[in-house]
């Protein structure tokens, strides 16, 4: 066991060598306008492994896309086709704890064995190709793509859900040439650097997946962006249809249960019964129900793509949307006095659907002036984001604290490969932190009504000085005075929910001393949250971040 146990640790360390950098991002964003010159590199990989494009036919994929939702999307329609009896394969990234998640197999993520096997079969294969005019070895990602592919085929799956990484037209899984059916969920504005500033940049890049002959269907979209999926459908010569509203399928049947919470996942459920539905008959599957024609809802009136006919749901389906699970996306972890809301939001529109969740789930009620009740925000964001805009959202939940901390887990990342970022050096995750703690305390002043203070980051030499040593918090208050929803930035995942629990959560240690001189809204917060009644803690701004909580709080997830 401690041999395979070695082996599997040195199949992610070698993986993480693989990671896209910078400067790899730089190439992808050159050689945009060059699409088929990264396909042909993918191409060039997937046969240096071992595999031709025409394999990939063989495993009746279901290609989607999408800003917002194409994950959940892809697990309803994953869960609903396995309530068939079909052997069900599962593309999907990132991964929140384990990297093996992103590799799943009727529902599970593949075991350490598995990996270990076509990690080390795709990886030899690479190196043993290697000459002058192809020496190089794939990024993280293309090589996780490379390696689902052998996977599902030698696991021999019935279909493959394969969700794509970002955009659609550039990215690595648009190597498939044949799906089943290709799907859309709603679309946002996010990766602006690559997939464009517009909606309708972004509705072209998500249509490059389209393939000829192939159905495609999409959600409800914004009129101009929908207008360039259907032309986008016409040059691929493949049919777009739009999705009916979940209401529609619930004529008859009755209000249908949803695994995952948020009124947002209706219009994901509803993707995911289409796309099932769809490959089912292609495939020539029996038992699908009766075709009902209703009408549709009124938004979806005088749209240029044609309606796809809601239908009658059978026992298989509506097992499947209640039986999904999503780690991540809407969850809530209950632990005693403190519970957790976790949502990987990072978009304006999933922030705006993450409030309203948020609300429903724990603010259902005014909060209490007793101090029995208290709230607090762990936020961090990635990437490009305008985060000023996701904090302005959040304002609006009354929090007590905000904290921000980096995606790291812990501030030495040595023992935890699985969510090793070669991409980031933690100086630069902590003044993101800083200047979104800035951010949270400018827009609070704003409101008005408030008594914020806006600390200064000690600096040594024009650095930041994160080390643990020198105290958990990185703050440093002009003075002493009361304060309303203060913002607070801990060096790392784990010293931020430890000091958020108090040492109420039993899967977390009560928080270490923060030196000499803690910080004063530390010290005051710290006798609320141990004191208060309930504590409910927002976790949201990056799946990353997420994913790192998780990792803590359900230690069950790292085996």
């Amino acid at each position: 066991m401690g041999l395979k146990e070695d082996m599997y640790k040195d199949a992610i360390r070698m993986l993480n060598t693989l990671q896209t950098n910078a400067s790899y991002l730089e190439q992808v964003k050159r050689e945009r306008g060059d699409p088929q010159a990264q396909l042909e590199a993918m191409q060039g990989f997937l046969e240096r492994s071992g595999l031709k494009v025409e394999d990939l036919d063989r495993l009746n994929i279901i290609h989607v896309t999408g800003t917002k939702g194409k994950g959940s999307a892809c697990a309803f329609t994953e869960c609903i086709l396995r309530n068939y009896g079909l052997k069900t394969g599962f593309y999907s990234s990132p991964h929140l704890v384990q990297v093996r998640e992103r590799i799943r197999i009727n529902g599970q993520p593949i075991s350490k064995d598995l990996f270990n096997k076509y990690f080390w079969l795709v990886y030899n294969r690479l190196e043993e190709t290697k000459d002058p005019a192809h020496s190089s070895m794939p990024a993280y990602f293309r090589f996780l793509t490379i390696m689902a592919f052998h996977v599902f085929l030698q696991e021999k799956v019935d279909l493959a859900v394969v969700e794509v990484g970002i955009g659609g037209t550039y990215d690595c899984t648009n190597i498939v040439r044949a799906p089943v059916v290709c799907g859309v969920s709603s679309l946002g504005i996010d990766h602006t650097s690559i997939l464009g500033d517009t909606m309708e940049k972004i509705a072209w890049q998500k249509g490059g997946i389209f393939k000829p002959g192939v159905p495609a269907i999409t959600v409800a979209q914004p009129e101009r962006p929908l207008e360039v999926l259907r032309e986008r459908a016409q040059e691929r010569n493949c049919s777009l249809y739009l999705c009916p509203e979940l209401d529609d399928f619930e004529e008859g049947c009755g209000a249908l249960e949803l695994g995952l919470a948020g009124a947002h996942q209706r219009s994901n459920a509803a993707l995911a019964l289409q796309l099932a539905r769809t490959w089912l008959q292609r495939r020539g599957c029996q038992g699908l129900g009766e075709l009902k024609e209703v009408p549709p809802s009124s938004e979806l009136l005088g749209r240029p793509v044609p309606l796809a006919p809601a239908f009658r749901l059978p026992d298989a389906m509506i097992q499947g949307l209640r039986d999904t699970e999503w780690l991540g996306r809407t969850q809530v972890l209950s632990h005693g006095p403190v519970t957790w809301y976790l949502d990987g939001a990072h978009t304006t529109s999933s922030i705006q659907a993450c409030v309203r969740w948020f609300r429903q789930a724990a603010l259902s009620q005014d909060k209490p002036h007793d101090g029995s009740e208290v709230r607090v925000l762990l936020f961090n964001a990635t990437g490009d984001r305008d985060t000023a805009a996701l904090l302005k959202l959040l304002v609006s939940c009354h929090f007590d604290y905000a904290v921000f901390c980096p995606n790291f887990t812990e501030v030495s990342l040595a023992n935890n490969a699985d969510q090793q970022n070669f991409n980031v050096t933690l100086e630069n995750a902590l003044t993101r932190c800083l200047e979104n703690q800035q951010t949270w305390t400018r827009l609070l002043e704003e409101k008005g009504g408030q008594d914020p203070w806006l600390p200064s980051p000690p600096r040594v030499g024009g650095l930041l000085q994160p080390t643990p040593a020198r105290g958990s918090l990185l703050l440093v208050p002009p003075a002493p005075r009361p304060l309303n929803s203060p913002a607070l930035v801990f060096p790392c995942l784990a010293q931020a929910l430890r000091w958020v629990a108090q040492g109420r959560d039993p899967h977390l240690a009560a928080p270490v001393a923060s030196g000499a001189h803690p910080h004063p809204a530390a010290s005051s917060g710290a006798v609320l949250l141990r004191e208060a009644a309930a504590v409910h803690v927002l976790v949201t701004g990056s799946l990353h971040l997420v994913g790192g909580a998780l990792r803590l709080l359900v230690p069950a997830l790292s085996q």
